[in-house]
Protein backbone atom coordinates (compact mmCIF):
# COMPACT_ATOMS: atom_id res chain seq x y z
CA UNK A 1 0.00 0.00 0.00
CA UNK A 2 3.03 2.21 0.72
CA UNK A 3 4.29 1.45 -2.91
CA UNK A 4 1.09 2.45 -4.43
CA UNK A 5 0.70 5.30 -2.68
CA UNK A 6 4.07 7.15 -3.45
CA UNK A 7 3.07 6.08 -7.07
CA UNK A 8 -0.21 8.42 -6.65
CA UNK A 9 1.85 11.43 -5.83
CA UNK A 10 2.10 14.27 -8.06
CA UNK A 11 6.04 14.47 -7.96
CA UNK A 12 6.12 10.80 -9.32
CA UNK A 13 3.42 11.96 -11.99
CA UNK A 14 5.62 14.52 -12.50
CA UNK A 15 8.94 12.25 -12.94
CA UNK A 16 6.83 9.80 -14.80
CA UNK A 17 5.80 12.84 -17.29
CA UNK A 18 9.20 13.79 -17.51
CA UNK A 19 10.62 10.54 -18.03
CA UNK A 20 7.97 9.94 -20.90
CA UNK A 21 9.53 12.91 -22.58
CA UNK A 22 13.00 11.65 -21.65
CA UNK A 23 12.40 8.63 -23.56
CA UNK A 24 10.70 9.54 -26.55
CA UNK A 25 13.92 12.45 -26.85
CA UNK A 26 16.11 9.22 -26.57
CA UNK A 27 14.03 7.05 -28.89
CA UNK A 28 13.70 9.67 -31.67
CA UNK A 29 17.64 10.24 -30.97
CA UNK A 30 18.53 6.74 -31.50
CA UNK A 31 16.28 6.02 -34.15
CA UNK A 32 17.91 9.01 -36.15
CA UNK A 33 21.64 7.44 -35.54
CA UNK A 34 20.31 3.86 -36.96
CA UNK A 35 18.91 5.53 -39.72
CA UNK A 36 21.34 7.15 -40.83
CA UNK A 37 23.99 4.29 -39.91
CA UNK A 38 21.66 1.46 -41.84
CA UNK A 39 21.50 3.99 -44.39
CA UNK A 40 25.06 4.83 -45.33
CA UNK A 41 26.15 1.03 -45.07
CA UNK A 42 23.21 0.38 -47.84
CA UNK A 43 24.12 3.25 -50.18
CA UNK A 44 27.91 2.19 -49.74
CA UNK A 45 27.20 -1.50 -50.72
CA UNK A 46 25.01 -0.26 -53.59
CA UNK A 47 27.36 2.10 -54.75
CA UNK A 48 29.87 -0.66 -54.66
CA UNK A 49 28.29 -2.63 -57.08
CA UNK A 50 27.40 -0.22 -58.93
CA UNK A 51 31.21 0.62 -59.63
CA UNK A 52 31.35 -2.99 -60.40
CA UNK A 53 28.68 -2.82 -62.63
CA UNK A 54 30.70 -0.13 -64.59
CA UNK A 55 34.01 -1.83 -64.91
CA UNK A 56 32.31 -4.91 -66.19
CA UNK A 57 30.69 -2.68 -68.53
CA UNK A 58 33.58 -1.53 -69.66
CA UNK A 59 35.33 -4.49 -70.26
CA UNK A 60 32.77 -5.57 -71.89
CA UNK A 61 32.86 -2.95 -74.67
CA UNK A 62 36.89 -3.48 -74.87
CA UNK A 63 36.59 -7.28 -74.84
CA UNK A 64 33.21 -8.27 -76.13
CA UNK A 65 31.39 -11.33 -74.56
CA UNK A 66 34.67 -13.23 -74.10
CA UNK A 67 36.32 -10.50 -72.53
CA UNK A 68 33.39 -10.35 -70.19
CA UNK A 69 33.09 -13.93 -69.23
CA UNK A 70 36.67 -14.02 -68.61
CA UNK A 71 36.73 -11.22 -65.92
CA UNK A 72 33.85 -12.83 -64.51
CA UNK A 73 35.53 -16.09 -63.73
CA UNK A 74 39.06 -14.30 -63.26
CA UNK A 75 37.17 -12.23 -59.72
CA UNK A 76 35.52 -15.20 -58.95
CA UNK A 77 38.80 -17.27 -58.84
CA UNK A 78 40.38 -14.03 -56.50
CA UNK A 79 37.49 -14.21 -54.29
CA UNK A 80 36.97 -17.90 -52.49
CA UNK A 81 34.82 -15.80 -50.08
CA UNK A 82 32.27 -15.48 -52.69
CA UNK A 83 31.81 -11.78 -50.88
CA UNK A 84 31.39 -10.71 -55.21
CA UNK A 85 28.58 -12.43 -56.79
CA UNK A 86 28.00 -13.07 -60.39
CA UNK A 87 26.10 -14.65 -62.86
CA UNK A 88 25.90 -15.01 -66.24
CA UNK A 89 23.46 -16.21 -68.93
CA UNK A 90 21.62 -16.46 -72.10
CA UNK A 91 18.35 -15.03 -72.52
CA UNK A 92 17.20 -18.80 -72.03
CA UNK A 93 19.15 -19.16 -68.75
CA UNK A 94 22.30 -21.04 -69.79
CA UNK A 95 24.92 -19.80 -67.62
CA UNK A 96 28.23 -18.35 -69.35
CA UNK A 97 30.03 -17.70 -65.80
CA UNK A 98 30.07 -17.05 -62.09
CA UNK A 99 29.61 -18.15 -58.93
CA UNK A 100 25.70 -19.23 -59.18
CA UNK A 101 23.99 -21.60 -60.65
CA UNK A 102 20.38 -20.07 -61.34
CA UNK A 103 18.61 -17.09 -60.71
CA UNK A 104 17.10 -16.43 -57.48
CA UNK A 105 13.13 -16.41 -57.66
CA UNK A 106 11.55 -13.23 -59.56
CA UNK A 107 9.57 -12.54 -56.50
CA UNK A 108 12.65 -10.50 -55.38
CA UNK A 109 13.02 -8.60 -58.20
CA UNK A 110 12.33 -4.48 -58.26
CA UNK A 111 11.40 -2.53 -60.89
CA UNK A 112 14.82 -0.56 -60.15
CA UNK A 113 16.35 -4.24 -60.97
CA UNK A 114 17.60 -4.24 -57.22
CA UNK A 115 17.01 -7.14 -55.75
CA UNK A 116 17.34 -8.63 -52.03
CA UNK A 117 18.01 -12.75 -51.66
CA UNK A 118 19.00 -15.57 -49.82
CA UNK A 119 22.09 -17.77 -50.84
CA UNK A 120 21.04 -20.96 -50.68
CA UNK A 121 20.54 -24.75 -52.68
CA UNK A 122 18.22 -22.71 -54.62
CA UNK A 123 20.38 -20.46 -56.69
CA UNK A 124 23.04 -23.40 -56.68
CA UNK A 125 24.64 -22.31 -53.23
CA UNK A 126 27.15 -24.52 -51.62
CA UNK A 127 28.25 -22.62 -48.75
CA UNK A 128 26.04 -21.71 -45.61
CA UNK A 129 22.69 -19.64 -46.27
CA UNK A 130 23.16 -16.00 -46.26
CA UNK A 131 21.77 -12.77 -47.37
CA UNK A 132 22.43 -11.08 -50.57
CA UNK A 133 22.03 -8.02 -52.55
CA UNK A 134 22.30 -7.95 -56.53
CA UNK A 135 21.39 -5.79 -59.51
CA UNK A 136 20.08 -7.27 -62.77
CA UNK A 137 20.51 -5.68 -66.45
CA UNK A 138 20.46 -6.76 -69.73
CA UNK A 139 23.79 -7.01 -72.09
CA UNK A 140 23.69 -6.42 -75.41
CA UNK A 141 23.11 -10.01 -76.88
CA UNK A 142 20.20 -10.86 -75.86
CA UNK A 143 22.63 -11.80 -72.35
CA UNK A 144 21.61 -11.29 -68.11
CA UNK A 145 24.29 -10.54 -66.03
CA UNK A 146 23.71 -10.19 -61.93
CA UNK A 147 26.11 -8.28 -60.13
CA UNK A 148 25.88 -8.16 -56.47
CA UNK A 149 27.49 -8.62 -52.95
CA UNK A 150 26.78 -10.94 -49.51
CA UNK A 151 25.36 -8.22 -47.01
CA UNK A 152 25.04 -11.03 -44.16
CA UNK A 153 28.09 -9.07 -42.20
CA UNK A 154 26.05 -6.11 -42.76
CA UNK A 155 22.36 -7.52 -42.12
CA UNK A 156 23.89 -8.61 -38.53
CA UNK A 157 25.41 -5.36 -38.02
CA UNK A 158 22.04 -4.02 -38.42
CA UNK A 159 20.64 -6.21 -35.99
CA UNK A 160 22.96 -5.59 -33.44
CA UNK A 161 22.59 -2.03 -33.82
CA UNK A 162 18.80 -2.68 -33.65
CA UNK A 163 19.47 -4.85 -30.08
CA UNK A 164 21.48 -1.88 -28.84
CA UNK A 165 19.25 0.43 -29.36
CA UNK A 166 16.22 -1.79 -27.35
CA UNK A 167 18.40 -1.94 -24.88
CA UNK A 168 19.64 1.46 -24.69
CA UNK A 169 15.86 2.39 -24.79
CA UNK A 170 15.29 -0.03 -21.71
CA UNK A 171 17.98 0.92 -19.81
CA UNK A 172 16.94 4.53 -20.37
CA UNK A 173 13.49 3.71 -19.05
CA UNK A 174 14.46 1.41 -16.09
CA UNK A 175 17.18 4.40 -14.58
CA UNK A 176 14.85 7.42 -15.20
CA UNK A 177 11.65 5.22 -13.92
CA UNK A 178 14.22 4.92 -10.57
CA UNK A 179 15.24 8.14 -10.61
CA UNK A 180 11.47 9.28 -10.68
CA UNK A 181 10.57 7.32 -7.89
CA UNK A 182 13.65 8.32 -6.05
CA UNK A 183 12.96 11.93 -6.77
CA UNK A 184 9.17 11.50 -5.85
CA UNK A 185 10.51 9.75 -2.88
CA UNK A 186 12.89 12.53 -1.70
CA UNK A 187 9.67 15.11 -2.14
CA UNK A 188 7.45 13.06 -0.42
CA UNK A 189 9.01 12.84 2.53
CA UNK A 190 9.43 16.84 3.02
CA UNK A 191 5.77 16.67 1.95
CA UNK A 192 5.18 14.49 4.66
CA UNK A 193 7.45 16.18 7.10
CA UNK A 194 5.06 19.23 6.19
CA UNK A 195 1.73 17.26 6.62
CA UNK A 196 2.45 15.29 9.67
CA UNK A 197 3.83 18.04 11.49
CA UNK A 198 0.37 20.21 10.41
CA UNK A 199 -1.78 17.39 11.45
CA UNK A 200 -0.25 17.68 15.19
CA UNK A 201 -0.76 21.59 15.02
CA UNK A 202 -4.49 20.86 14.03
CA UNK A 203 -4.79 18.57 17.00
CA UNK A 204 -4.05 21.54 19.28
CA UNK A 205 -0.02 20.98 19.38
CA UNK A 206 0.46 24.61 18.65
CA UNK A 207 4.08 24.86 19.95
CA UNK A 208 5.44 22.97 17.34
CA UNK A 209 6.75 23.81 14.02
CA UNK A 210 8.05 22.50 10.95
CA UNK A 211 11.16 21.66 10.62
CA UNK A 212 14.05 22.99 7.87
CA UNK A 213 17.05 21.56 6.57
CA UNK A 214 18.85 25.19 6.07
CA UNK A 215 18.96 25.15 2.62
CA UNK A 216 16.67 27.48 1.57
CA UNK A 217 14.96 25.79 -0.63
CA UNK A 218 11.43 26.00 -2.08
CA UNK A 219 10.69 23.76 1.07
CA UNK A 220 12.34 25.58 3.33
CA UNK A 221 10.42 28.39 2.20
CA UNK A 222 7.38 27.21 2.66
CA UNK A 223 8.12 25.62 5.64
CA UNK A 224 9.15 29.37 7.08
CA UNK A 225 5.83 31.03 5.82
CA UNK A 226 3.88 28.23 7.45
CA UNK A 227 5.76 28.57 10.71
CA UNK A 228 5.25 32.62 10.67
CA UNK A 229 1.79 32.16 9.82
CA UNK A 230 1.47 29.63 12.81
CA UNK A 231 3.45 32.58 15.31
CA UNK A 232 1.07 35.03 14.15
CA UNK A 233 -2.47 32.76 14.48
CA UNK A 234 -0.95 32.16 17.80
CA UNK A 235 -0.61 35.18 18.51
CA UNK A 236 -3.79 36.06 17.65
CA UNK A 237 -5.27 33.01 19.44
CA UNK A 238 -3.27 34.34 22.74
CA UNK A 239 -5.25 37.86 22.08
CA UNK A 240 -8.74 35.79 22.12
CA UNK A 241 -8.21 34.11 24.88
CA UNK A 242 -6.99 36.99 26.90
CA UNK A 243 -9.68 38.81 25.66
CA UNK A 244 -12.33 35.82 26.58
CA UNK A 245 -10.92 35.92 30.45
CA UNK A 246 -11.15 39.51 30.68
CA UNK A 247 -14.66 38.53 29.47
CA UNK A 248 -14.89 35.82 32.31
CA UNK A 249 -13.48 37.94 34.84
CA UNK A 250 -15.64 41.34 33.95
CA UNK A 251 -18.54 40.20 33.23
CA UNK A 252 -19.39 36.81 34.09
CA UNK A 253 -19.11 37.87 37.59
CA UNK A 254 -21.63 40.92 37.57
CA UNK A 255 -24.04 38.30 35.57
CA UNK A 256 -24.28 35.91 38.02
CA UNK A 257 -24.90 38.99 40.89
CA UNK A 258 -27.72 40.39 38.62
CA UNK A 259 -29.03 36.35 38.29
CA UNK A 260 -28.63 36.29 42.37
CA UNK A 261 -30.39 39.58 42.56
CA UNK A 262 -33.14 38.50 40.70
CA UNK A 263 -33.84 35.45 42.45
CA UNK A 264 -34.06 37.73 45.79
CA UNK A 265 -35.86 39.49 44.36
CA UNK A 266 -38.55 36.58 42.98
CA UNK A 267 -38.44 35.35 46.47
CA UNK A 268 -39.43 39.00 48.33
CA UNK A 269 -42.12 39.62 45.61
CA UNK A 270 -45.77 39.11 46.22
CA UNK A 271 -47.97 40.53 43.15
CA UNK A 272 -48.33 36.88 40.83
CA UNK A 273 -47.74 39.30 37.68
CA UNK A 274 -44.40 40.52 38.98
CA UNK A 275 -43.41 37.21 40.30
CA UNK A 276 -44.15 36.08 36.31
CA UNK A 277 -41.64 38.62 35.08
CA UNK A 278 -38.70 38.83 37.29
CA UNK A 279 -39.06 34.82 36.96
CA UNK A 280 -38.35 35.19 33.09
CA UNK A 281 -35.85 37.48 33.95
CA UNK A 282 -33.72 34.86 35.96
CA UNK A 283 -34.71 32.56 33.35
CA UNK A 284 -33.18 34.91 30.67
CA UNK A 285 -30.19 35.70 32.72
CA UNK A 286 -29.62 31.43 33.22
CA UNK A 287 -29.84 30.93 29.33
CA UNK A 288 -27.55 34.22 29.40
CA UNK A 289 -24.90 32.50 31.72
CA UNK A 290 -24.95 29.01 30.06
CA UNK A 291 -24.34 30.25 26.64
CA UNK A 292 -21.57 32.10 28.06
CA UNK A 293 -20.08 29.10 30.07
CA UNK A 294 -20.25 27.18 26.78
CA UNK A 295 -18.52 29.99 24.66
CA UNK A 296 -15.51 30.01 27.44
CA UNK A 297 -15.39 25.94 27.58
CA UNK A 298 -15.27 25.26 23.57
CA UNK A 299 -12.47 28.31 23.54
CA UNK A 300 -10.23 26.84 26.24
CA UNK A 301 -11.30 23.03 24.60
CA UNK A 302 -10.04 24.24 20.97
CA UNK A 303 -7.00 26.25 22.55
CA UNK A 304 -5.74 23.09 24.90
CA UNK A 305 -6.52 20.67 21.89
CA UNK A 306 -5.49 16.69 22.73
CA UNK A 307 -3.36 17.84 26.27
CA UNK A 308 -6.33 16.63 28.44
CA UNK A 309 -5.54 14.67 31.33
CA UNK A 310 -5.80 11.30 29.19
CA UNK A 311 -6.85 8.43 30.86
CA UNK A 312 -8.38 4.33 30.31
CA UNK A 313 -12.49 5.19 30.55
CA UNK A 314 -14.67 2.41 30.34
CA UNK A 315 -16.98 3.99 27.63
CA UNK A 316 -19.89 1.70 28.45
CA UNK A 317 -19.89 2.06 31.84
CA UNK A 318 -19.68 5.86 30.99
CA UNK A 319 -22.36 6.22 28.62
CA UNK A 320 -24.91 3.66 30.81
CA UNK A 321 -24.35 6.30 33.63
CA UNK A 322 -25.36 9.18 31.73
CA UNK A 323 -28.38 6.86 30.28
CA UNK A 324 -29.18 6.66 33.66
CA UNK A 325 -29.40 10.37 34.92
CA UNK A 326 -31.32 10.92 31.33
CA UNK A 327 -33.81 7.92 31.53
CA UNK A 328 -36.21 9.82 34.09
CA UNK A 329 -36.31 13.22 31.46
CA UNK A 330 -37.16 10.72 28.52
CA UNK A 331 -40.00 8.72 30.77
CA UNK A 332 -41.47 12.36 31.01
CA UNK A 333 -41.75 12.60 27.59
CA UNK A 334 -43.32 9.27 27.08
CA UNK A 335 -40.38 8.00 25.30
CA UNK A 336 -38.90 4.66 24.73
CA UNK A 337 -35.50 4.85 26.03
CA UNK A 338 -33.34 1.27 24.71
CA UNK A 339 -29.83 0.79 25.59
CA UNK A 340 -26.92 -1.40 23.82
CA UNK A 341 -23.64 -1.56 25.56
CA UNK A 342 -20.99 -3.75 24.80
CA UNK A 343 -19.05 -4.42 27.65
CA UNK A 344 -14.66 -3.81 27.63
CA UNK A 345 -14.99 -0.50 25.57
CA UNK A 346 -12.15 1.41 26.84
CA UNK A 347 -10.37 4.43 25.63
CA UNK A 348 -7.83 6.72 26.68
CA UNK A 349 -9.98 10.25 27.45
CA UNK A 350 -10.36 12.57 29.67
CA UNK A 351 -14.19 11.46 31.87
CA UNK A 352 -15.47 14.83 32.29
CA UNK A 353 -15.32 15.60 29.05
CA UNK A 354 -16.91 12.68 27.17
CA UNK A 355 -19.35 12.68 29.82
CA UNK A 356 -19.78 16.24 29.12
CA UNK A 357 -20.57 15.09 25.02
CA UNK A 358 -22.61 12.43 25.94
CA UNK A 359 -24.82 13.88 28.07
CA UNK A 360 -25.02 16.57 25.62
CA UNK A 361 -26.29 14.13 22.33
CA UNK A 362 -28.65 12.16 24.80
CA UNK A 363 -30.13 15.35 26.04
CA UNK A 364 -30.21 16.60 22.13
CA UNK A 365 -32.15 13.48 21.21
CA UNK A 366 -34.59 13.57 23.92
CA UNK A 367 -35.06 17.49 23.38
CA UNK A 368 -36.13 16.90 19.62
CA UNK A 369 -37.68 13.62 19.65
CA UNK A 370 -41.69 14.37 19.90
CA UNK A 371 -43.54 12.12 22.77
CA UNK A 372 -43.75 8.91 22.27
CA UNK A 373 -40.43 8.83 19.87
CA UNK A 374 -37.60 6.43 20.36
CA UNK A 375 -34.65 6.97 21.76
CA UNK A 376 -31.34 4.25 21.16
CA UNK A 377 -28.08 4.21 22.63
CA UNK A 378 -25.41 2.06 21.40
CA UNK A 379 -21.95 1.63 22.28
CA UNK A 380 -19.82 -1.03 20.91
CA UNK A 381 -16.39 -1.53 19.27
CA UNK A 382 -15.79 -1.80 15.19
CA UNK A 383 -12.32 -3.08 14.83
CA UNK A 384 -9.73 0.24 16.08
CA UNK A 385 -12.47 2.22 16.97
CA UNK A 386 -14.81 2.78 20.04
CA UNK A 387 -18.31 3.46 18.18
CA UNK A 388 -20.82 5.61 20.54
CA UNK A 389 -24.31 5.43 18.80
CA UNK A 390 -27.38 8.00 19.65
CA UNK A 391 -30.81 7.04 17.01
CA UNK A 392 -33.43 8.88 17.73
CA UNK A 393 -36.95 9.33 15.89
CA UNK A 394 -37.18 13.16 16.11
CA UNK A 395 -37.13 15.81 13.22
CA UNK A 396 -33.62 15.70 12.32
CA UNK A 397 -31.35 17.59 9.89
CA UNK A 398 -31.48 18.10 6.67
CA UNK A 399 -28.57 17.06 4.53
CA UNK A 400 -27.20 20.66 3.16
CA UNK A 401 -27.57 21.30 7.20
CA UNK A 402 -25.79 18.35 8.67
CA UNK A 403 -22.01 20.01 8.14
CA UNK A 404 -23.11 23.53 9.31
CA UNK A 405 -24.52 22.37 12.43
CA UNK A 406 -21.03 22.49 14.43
CA UNK A 407 -20.43 25.60 13.60
CA UNK A 408 -21.19 27.72 16.41
CA UNK A 409 -24.53 29.62 17.32
CA UNK A 410 -25.85 27.49 14.15
CA UNK A 411 -29.44 26.18 14.58
CA UNK A 412 -31.49 24.22 11.68
CA UNK A 413 -34.53 25.86 10.92
CA UNK A 414 -37.16 22.88 12.18
CA UNK A 415 -35.55 23.68 15.77
CA UNK A 416 -35.55 27.56 15.91
CA UNK A 417 -38.09 27.58 18.41
CA UNK A 418 -37.30 25.31 20.77
CA UNK A 419 -35.20 26.70 23.59
CA UNK A 420 -31.44 26.37 22.95
CA UNK A 421 -28.35 27.97 22.21
CA UNK A 422 -26.28 26.36 18.58
CA UNK A 423 -23.41 25.80 20.99
CA UNK A 424 -24.23 21.83 21.84
CA UNK A 425 -22.60 20.11 18.74
CA UNK A 426 -19.70 22.84 18.61
CA UNK A 427 -18.86 21.54 22.12
CA UNK A 428 -19.57 17.76 21.26
CA UNK A 429 -17.31 18.60 18.32
CA UNK A 430 -14.49 20.30 20.55
CA UNK A 431 -14.55 17.40 22.41
CA UNK A 432 -14.38 14.59 19.87
CA UNK A 433 -11.59 16.24 18.44
CA UNK A 434 -9.57 16.47 21.44
CA UNK A 435 -10.14 12.57 21.36
CA UNK A 436 -8.84 12.26 17.98
CA UNK A 437 -12.32 11.63 17.04
CA UNK A 438 -15.06 12.21 14.05
CA UNK A 439 -18.61 12.71 14.23
CA UNK A 440 -20.87 11.23 11.43
CA UNK A 441 -24.62 12.39 11.13
CA UNK A 442 -27.20 10.32 9.26
CA UNK A 443 -31.00 9.93 9.11
CA UNK A 444 -32.41 7.11 10.95
CA UNK A 445 -35.33 6.97 8.73
CA UNK A 446 -34.76 8.13 5.43
CA UNK A 447 -37.03 9.33 3.39
CA UNK A 448 -39.74 9.81 6.28
CA UNK A 449 -41.52 12.85 7.15
CA UNK A 450 -39.41 12.45 10.57
CA UNK A 451 -36.60 10.92 9.67
CA UNK A 452 -34.67 11.06 13.02
CA UNK A 453 -31.05 11.21 13.45
CA UNK A 454 -28.50 9.09 13.91
CA UNK A 455 -25.46 10.68 15.81
CA UNK A 456 -22.16 8.14 15.56
CA UNK A 457 -18.98 9.34 17.17
CA UNK A 458 -15.73 7.29 16.64
CA UNK A 459 -13.09 7.48 18.63
CA UNK A 460 -9.88 5.08 18.61
CA UNK A 461 -9.98 2.47 21.65
CA UNK A 462 -7.12 1.50 23.75
CA UNK A 463 -5.26 -2.04 21.70
CA UNK A 464 -6.55 -5.37 23.33
CA UNK A 465 -4.31 -6.89 25.16
CA UNK A 466 -2.96 -10.59 24.41
CA UNK A 467 -3.18 -13.51 26.65
CA UNK A 468 0.35 -13.41 27.18
CA UNK A 469 0.15 -9.94 28.49
CA UNK A 470 -2.77 -10.22 30.52
CA UNK A 471 -0.90 -13.21 32.22
CA UNK A 472 2.28 -11.26 32.63
CA UNK A 473 0.08 -8.61 34.66
CA UNK A 474 -2.08 -10.87 36.51
CA UNK A 475 1.30 -12.33 37.79
CA UNK A 476 3.00 -9.51 38.75
CA UNK A 477 -0.42 -8.00 40.59
CA UNK A 478 0.13 -11.40 42.35
CA UNK A 479 3.60 -11.25 43.14
CA UNK A 480 3.16 -7.70 44.60
CA UNK A 481 0.11 -9.20 46.75
CA UNK A 482 2.21 -11.76 47.83
CA UNK A 483 4.70 -9.12 49.27
CA UNK A 484 2.38 -7.12 50.60
CA UNK A 485 1.12 -9.57 52.74
CA UNK A 486 4.52 -11.19 53.73
CA UNK A 487 5.15 -7.59 54.81
CA UNK A 488 2.28 -7.78 56.85
CA UNK A 489 3.13 -10.45 58.18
Amino acid sequence: MKLLSQLRTSSFQLALLYMVVFATSVFILLAFIYWRTAGFMTAQTDETIEAEIAGLAEQYRSGGVNGLITILRERVARDPNAKSIYLLTTDDSVKLAGNLETWPGESHSSETGWINFTLDESVGWNGPERLARARIFEVQGGLRLLVGRDVDDLTNLKKVIEAAINWGMGITLALALLGGFLMSRSTTRRIEVINSTSRRIMNGHLSLRIPTRGTDDDFDQLADNLNRMLDRIVYLMEGIRHVSDNIAHDLRTPLTRLRNQLENTLITVDDDEAREHVGRAVAEADQLLATFNALLRIARLETRGNTADMKPVALDELVADACELYEALSEEKDQEFRQSMQPGVVIDGDRDLLFQMVSNLIDNAIKYTPEQGVIEVNVRRDNADAVFEVRDSGIGIPDDEKDQVFQRFYRVGKSRSLPGNGLGLSLVNAVAEIHQGRIVLTDTYPGDDMPGLTTTVYIPAQRRKSKRQKAIENNTVDGASENGDSRDQ
